[in-house]
This record gives structure tokens, sequence and C-alpha cells, in this order.
């Protein structure tokens, strides 16, 4: 069912950073509340619903267009628009999901990306169904959203399908080319990242939208038969050399291409061999390209720091030792992360926000942190593991507005005392991030 909504439930006004001790969380009890560092004030929280019904979010970048997007999940599988026109009272104005929902079985919505094209703005929603149910076949939805707020003029342009690698899309991530292509790249279900050219695909080229295939590269992992495929990755222009690189984690570890000519990319330098890590989850780069911020999924595993600049200088042939680690807490998982040198943004699972400085990434520190979840240690769908809580976040630029999705808690609005905004001419390093200049491309003033 495609559907829209006015006005979604109240918003939970956090006062002062307080919430209202009657709150109840996504697991139906009502909880103490949630504690944060004092230099963070909680702007809003708004429940969407439980059982791991929320993963990631993105937020469109320009303050002309306050949206916020919610990838929803595990019987939802759509995903909901945010307006955060007042970051104090956000509300809902329009829900998508899938039709047939309850005949549908898999992840659902994962990852959602927004792009623009020849004026106009597009939600790529990420969508994973399982064999067997109807969909499975199905990547990603994409939508026309360039008329918000108003519900009535959403539309959707199309649907990406992959029928020979029935499994969908679980990470994607949309970059603008230096050959001035909006792309989007996807992991499938197979060795390969499948990069479609969007501009292609919303004029209504849907058949040329694939321009290219990125293969993860051997390594000992792959080779002792442990299959070969991308988990998630980071795609970002390198000013120093003018390469678009691609970072890449799965399989083996962690590796960097160079993507400037999409027919034949170029492996850049590997992180292989690391103690602990046979699959690389998470990947993000600094600005200037030379430290990796890395994630592997399990407990325990703190988010590993790693110099690339002795494999990217050829003196060695992989990077197989971080320089440092960061974790919340040992006990329990970091996840998904957004770099706004000299600070890493973290969705911290059962620990909610995370806000660590990497200025000597050799020792990096926490400065921040927000608990979004207050729930049971290891429950439900990740009974025996830590899954639970803080999935993703992500910044506004302009402003250093930050959010947060929490599957079970719902969706949360922070300001942290002191950070305004991000540009990286303020800090000295290139502006790069996750970031995409639409109009101008990357490498642009």
């Amino acid at each position: 069912m495609r559907g829209r909504v006015g006005v979604a439930a109240a918003a939970f006004l956090l006062a002062g950073g307080a919430l209202d001790a009657r709150a109840q969380n996504g697991l139906g009890r009502e909880v103490s509340p949630p504690r944060g560092s004092d230099d963070i004030t909680v702007l809003a929280h708004l429940p969407l619903g439980g059982g791991f019904s929320v993963t990631d979010v993105e937020v469109e970048q320009e303050m002309s267009r306050p949206y916020a997007y919610v990838a929803r999940a595990f019987g939802e599988y759509g995903f909901d628009v945010v307006d955060l026109a007042d970051p104090g009272r956000p509300q809902v104005i329009y829900r998508w999901r899938i039709e047939n929902a309850d005949l549908h079985r898999g992840n659902g919505a994962m990852d959602p990306k927004y792009f623009k094209h020849n004026g106009r703005y597009y939600l790529v929603q990420s969508l994973q169904f399982a064999q067997g149910s109807p969909d499975a076949a199905l990547g990603a939805v994409v939508v026309d959203v360039t008329e918000l707020p108003d519900p009535s003029k959403v539309k959707e342009v199309g649907r990406i399908r992959v029928p020979d690698r029935p499994g969908g899309f679980h990470n994607i991530f949309m970059y603008k080319h230096s050959n001035g292509s909006p792309l989007l790249f996807a992991t499938t279900q197979g060795p390969t990242v499948h990069v479609y050219d969007m501009g292609l695909f919303v004029d209504g080229n849907e058949d040329e939208a694939l321009v290219a295939e990125i293969e993860l590269p051997d390594n000992p992992i792959a080779a002792a038969g442990f299959g070969r495929a991308y988990h998630d990755f980071f795609v970002g222009y390198h000013p120093e050399s003018g390469e678009d690189r691609f970072y890449g984690g799965g399989v083996g570890g962690y590796f960097v291409l160079d993507i400037g000519d999409l027919a034949d990319p170029r492996l850049l330098a590997s992180v292989v061999g690391v103690s602990g890590v046979t699959r690389g989850h998470t990947i993000t780069p600094t600005p200037d390209g030379r430290y990796l911020v890395t994630e592997t999924e399990y407990q325990y595993a703190p988010l590993r720091l790693f110099d690339l600049k002795p494999a990217l200088d050829g003196e060695v042939s992989a990077i197989s030792q971080p320089i440092s680690a960061w974790t919340a807490n040992w006990q329990n998982l970091s996840h998904n992360h957004e770099i706004r040198w000299p600070y890493v943004f973290v969705s911290a699972y059962e620990d909610g926000l995370q806000i660590f400085n990497m200025r000597d990434p050799n020792n990096p520190y926490t400065v921040g942190y927000y608990d979004t979840y207050d729930g049971p240690h290891k429950v439900g769908l990740c009974s025996g593991r830590v899954c639970n809580g803080a999935f993703g976040v992500d910044v506004r630029n302009a402003d250093g507005l930050i959010v947060i999705s929490d599957s079970e808690t719902g969706f949360w609005v922070f300001r942290w005392e002191g950070f305004d905004g991000w540009n990286g001419d303020d800090w000295g390093v290139p502006n790069v991030s996750s970031v995409q200049d639409w109009d101008n491309g990357p490498g642009s003033p």
C-alpha cells in the first residue's frame, strides 16, 4: 500500500535533554529517562513503532528541503518521510509501503538515499525480500519527492529489479561522479556491486541504467571458500589525485579502488589479514582518503582505524593491522557512522548516539553521547547477539543537525553544543563527506 498521512502522532518533545519518564519505548514498557552527556540536547523524539521496524536514515542537506527519510523493515516494508521544518516538532508527512506487505518476507527496506537530477529530487529506497515471497528480485524503488511537503505529489518513478540475483539490495550509496552522472552503487547477492546511472533511469532509459559492476578483489578469505560479496561501501572524490574512489567492505576485509573509469576499476589498497576481520562491514574514509574507520559485525568488535598511506604509497602490499580502535562499550557493538572531520558520529546500537574525536587517529576518544535505546540486552531478532537500538545516523552539514534512527524507539533529533555545521575548508581538509554537491559535482570550489 502506498499511502500518506498529513501529520503523524505528536513527537515527544524533550526539554533540556530530559525525556518524560512516562514515555514508552518501542518494546511497550515505561522506561526511565535515557542518559547523555551534558553537551547533547535532544530536540525531539518521534516513536515510529518497535519490533525492529526502523532501519537506516537519510537527511536532505539543503535547508530549503527539511526532510528526512526513514527506512521501515520487518512488517512495515517501506519508508517514512519526516518533515524537519521545525526540528523540535518532526512530523511524518508521507508513508510508502509495498503492496500486499503481509505476503512478503525478509528484511524489507534497509537503506534510503536521495539525489538531485535536472532540478528534481529523488529518493532511492533499497529493498530486500526473501526468495519464495513476492518481489524477491526487487532491489529498490525510486520515488520523485520534488514537490514535498505536498504528499499528493510524491510519485513513484520505477523499480530496480535483479532477477538473476534474488534477495535485493542490502546497502546503497549515491555519488555524483566526476563524469557528471548521478550514480547508484548497490550491493547484490553476488560478487559484484551494481552501478546504475540514475540520470538514465529517471529519464526513462531503465534498460541502459546498469553501467558497471565492481567485483570484490581476490583475497585469502574469499579464496578459502567463504564466498565473494560486498556488504557496504563509501564512494568519494580524492582531490589530491583527482580520482573517484570506491571504498568497499566485504568478504576478506576492506578495499580501495579507483573508479574514474567505471569499465576498468583499479585496486589502490587492500586491508586484509586483519585479526578478527573475516568480513568487512561498514567503511568510511577521512576527507583526505588516508585513514579508514571500519566496522565488522560481531559482539565485542570495536571500530578499527587504519592508515592507508603505506599501501597507497606502495610500501606494503596490504594493510593488516589497525593503528587504533574505539568502542562505546566493549560488551556491545557500534554500527554505522558518518565522518565530519575530526568527529565521527556513530549509531552504536544499544549505546545510542556516540561521537568521538579522531584528530589524532592513533588516539580516538569519546566527546559526546546519548542513549536512545533503553531495552534489554540481545533480545528479539537479536537474540544472542547485539543488533538492536541505534541503527542509522546522519548529519546535516549546513547547520550540524544530527538524526538517529533507532530500531525500537524510533526517530531522534539532536544538537551537539558548539557543532553548528561542517565544511572541510574550515578544518584544513578536503570538503569531502557522504554529502554530495548535486549541482556542481566533485572537486567544485
